[in-house]
């Protein structure tokens, strides 16, 4: 009788073991951003891959516009483990290494050409590995757009404009630096408050995206937008890197490959999105868009040359030379 209740435990163990190894991984996938954004979209395209890749091995949870955590929570929220992927902007990541810090220099690239041809070629490649060692691992990165500026006054076509002025920054030093080159107040805020921080004139201005100002309204509550196109928001698709090393051998290769794929459409959108969001933005007529002349941007540029020099030694100069080869 002993033996047949042992042999009844084992298989009831048995029976749970299997059980529980045929349930789905679930992975959540957190960001800040709405759905119809470049980010957003390629996140919901990354899902639909990786559980058409690994049929009833994974699910994808997706979570955007900051439902589980703010973007000043998410990076602290992966490392704990309670999210597996994160798609933050580059900016995020100046604490756990400096060399990131390249994509923030203003002006660094030309175009979301050059930065594609950077992040794609041998050194932004190595640069998803800079910081495995502290708990990050890099699997992707995803365009968003070129930055713009705007503002609740009338115009910011010199830069002698911006000074006084308080503008929105993402939590990065250089950026801090970007706009203190410009005499200008620099406020770190996260990503969900600043429509309200606009709205009731906390700061006067931010630097975005058409892509972000457009889902997120910020052309609803300032006066004008000037196309400088001084800077990128970039995001690094990261995963827990003990997660990530954890997982079994053919989860760990069909993720990988989802998410190459749905790295080649989301920036491929990234372009489409924030040509039809500028021009969305300019038909609603309710901020004016400014567009500089060629002595405007050289004003800029002049203002703003200082922050390259103060960071050049953080982040290498050989990765400052990298990065301007791809405007070629």
């Amino acid at each position: 009788m002993r033996l047949i209740l042992t042999l009844l435990a084992a298989l009831a163990l048995t029976s749970s073991t299997v059980a529980s190894a045929q349930e789905p991984i679930i992975i959540k996938f957190s960001h800040v951003t709405a759905d119809n954004t470049p980010k957003g979209q390629g996140a919901l395209k990354f899902k639909e891959l990786a559980e058409k890749k690994l049929p009833g091995k994974v699910e994808i949870q997706v979570f955007p516009n900051s439902q589980l955590f703010a973007d000043d929570q998410e990076m602290d929220a992966l490392l704990l483990g309670d999210i597996q992927l994160l798609a933050p902007s580059l900016s995020k990541f100046d604490r756990y290494t400096k060399k990131l810090q390249v994509f923030d220099l203003p002006f660094l690239f030309k175009d979301l050409d050059a930065v594609n041809r950077f992040q794609t070629g041998s050194v932004g490649k190595e640069l998803l590995n800079s910081m495995h060692g502290k708990g990050i691992q890099g699997l992707a990165y995803w365009l968003n757009g070129m930055k713009q500026l705007s503002t609740s006054k009338p115009q910011l076509q010199r830069p002698d404009d911006v000074k006084g002025l308080k503008f929105r920054i993402q939590d990065s030093d250089v950026l801090q630096e970007q706009f203190r080159a410009l005499d200008a107040n620099p406020q770190k805020m996260a990503f969900s408050e600043v429509y309200q921080a606009l709205q009731t004139g906390v700061v006067d201005g931010q630097e975005n995206t058409w892509s972000n100002i457009f889902t997120q309204k910020f052309h609803e509550v300032q006066d004008s937008i000037t196309e400088t196109n001084h800077g990128v928001i970039l995001y690094m698709v990261i995963a827990n890197s003990d997660w990530w090393d954890s997982l079994p051998a053919d989860i760990q290769t069909g993720l990988s490959e989802a998410m190459n794929e749905a790295t080649v459409y989301a920036n491929q959108l990234a372009f489409e999105i924030n040509e039809n969001d500028r021009k969305q933005i300019s038909d609603a007529g309710k901020a004016k868009i400014h567009t500089l002349s060629a002595d405007d941007l050289t004003e800029w540029r002049k203002q703003m040359e200082p922050v390259w020099k103060k960071y050049e030694t953080d982040i290498g100069k050989d990765l400052i030379d990298a990065a301007l080869q791809s405007n070629n």
